[in-house]
């Protein structure tokens, strides 16, 4: 494989073997860890980057290595600026430590989550008076 000066090196000086890009999204992650159709484990977690082919998540205790894995987390922007989204990720768990999990991306929907209530912007500038 030949080197190109687009070459992309780590801080510590490593070549980086992503092939993807990532985007930093921090978010509050509720994860499932599925054994067959039964759930084997669930916990919380906060994303740390996502890429169109996995992402990298804290958790509570190390996640096991291979196991298939369910992500529900919100998505940090709204549909038509007033209806909240959650994103579902299906994929398996690429490797995990103390310090987080690396899980791939099998799978993913979009899902909402019902309209935000907004009270109108003319009702909300609206001053009620009495007369006598």
């Amino acid at each position: 494989m030949n080197e190109t000066s687009e070459e992309k090196f780590l801080s510590h000086g490593e070549r980086e073997r992503r092939s993807k890009k990532r985007f930093v999204i921090e978010q509050d992650v509720r994860y499932k860890m599925l054994y067959g159709q039964r759930i084997a484990e669930t916990g919380v977690g906060r994303t740390v980057n996502i890429s169109s082919g996995g992402v990298w998540l804290t958790t509570e205790n190390p996640l096991t290595a291979g196991m298939p894995v369910e992500l529900a987390m919100n998505w940090p922007v709204l549909l038509h600026d007033s209806c909240p989204m959650k994103l579902m990720i299906y994929g398996c768990v690429i490797r995990s430590s103390e310090k987080g999990a690396a899980v791939s991306i099998e799978r993913y929907e979009f899902r909402t989550q019902g309209r935000a209530f907004q009270q109108p912007a003319a009702q909300s500038a609206v001053e009620y008076r009495v007369q006598n």
